[in-house]
């Protein structure tokens, strides 16, 4: 079956659980309080979310909790509803543990999902773990209208997030990446801090970033006062895969894992900002390296999909007995 179709499949299953709670309440809970973790004013019932780009438009949050996530990141979501780039646009890679996508910010906009976001928070079983808001740029917008782009998304949810990431680093969204570069992310720091009544604002960096160009978002993100940094995206270098098995599109999974962690370590030398890590955490030791190197909070995705919630009690399994 197409990898997009058992997606939106398995969303759809999770989303109708999330109709009746009291099925969701016989899954036994992740509850262990030397789990929590407080990072940047918030408290996590444990380390291990759930990366943005699963639940793009937030419709299975309840479920995320019963399966032992500690957060959960929505998005990314864009000011404007828009389809993405045509499909197919995910490849699995069983082989190596990957996937690669080129879904391009599909989503519902920031209307519709603030919308059920807000009758989620007025509900009696609004979700008990943190919920992070991801944040990209509508594919039609011009780069020179980026930050008022984003801003537009981050005013109509900004009530309605525990924290908000910056996403300007899909390689999915033509010309995204450019806004990683020193200027344009200076401005766009800089309005989105502005319009920001004091949540914690993140960005998410790409992995094929140079030392020098992480370096220079890092020194802005300290000037700008975001909360902190979450590495990394998927990357478009396909070199560790067979060249009949690469797509256009970003490569996620178990081929991504030393990139990120080297982008980890690289943070951790030259900045005090915490650290969401994702990319290629493809079990317990995946994650205890994590931890070990410096990041406050770890993200699942493509390991996720082939392991499932057993690997999330896995992670915390392991970070009970200390071995994290």
């Amino acid at each position: 079956m197409d990898p997009e179709r058992v997606h939106q499949l398995t969303l759809l299953a999770l989303a109708t659980l999330c109709q009746a709670p009291w099925l969701l309440n016989l899954v036994p809970r992740l509850v262990d309080q030397r789990l929590v973790k407080e990072v940047f004013g918030i408290r996590f019932p444990n380390p291990v979310g759930l990366a943005a780009g699963f639940d793009k438009n937030g419709v299975a949050l309840n479920a995320w909790e019963a399966l032992g996530f500690g957060f959960v990141e929505v998005g990314t979501v864009t000011a404007h509803a828009q389809p993405g780039n045509p499909v197919p646009r995910i490849f699995r890679i069983p082989e190596m543990e990957a996937v690669i996508n080129r879904l391009g910010f599909n989503n519902e906009g920031a209307e519709k999902i603030g919308g059920r976001l807000e009758r989620l928070r007025r509900s009696a079983h609004r979700p008990k773990i943190p919920i992070g808001i991801n944040i990209g740029k509508t594919m039609t917008i011009a780069l020179e209208e980026a930050a008022g782009d984003y801003l537009e998304s981050f005013r109509r949810l900004q009530g309605l997030g525990d924290y908000f990431v910056l996403n300007v680093s899909s390689p999915n969204t033509p010309g995204l990446r450019k806004l990683q570069e020193k200027r344009a992310i200076g401005e766009l720091f800089q309005v989105i801090q502005q319009h920001n009544p004091g949540k914690p604002l993140l960005v998410k960096i790409a992995p094929d970033l140079t030392r020098e160009q992480v370096d220079e978002i890092l020194a802005l993100a300290q000037e700008h006062q975001l909360a902190g940094i979450i590495a990394t995206n998927t990357t478009t270098d396909q070199q560790a895969i067979p060249e009949g098995m690469r797509r256009p599109g970003g490569l996620s999974g178990k081929p991504l894992r030393t990139r990120s962690l080297e982008i980890l370590r690289h943070i951790r030398r030259q900045s005090s900002l915490p650290v969401i890590s994702v990319g290629g955490i493809m079990n317990a030791d995946d994650a205890r390296e994590r931890f070990d190197a410096g990041a406050e909070l770890i993200q699942l995705y493509t390991g996720f999909v082939y392991r499932g919630p057993d690997l999330v009690r896995a992670i915390a399994k392991s970070f009970v007995r200390g071995e994290t």
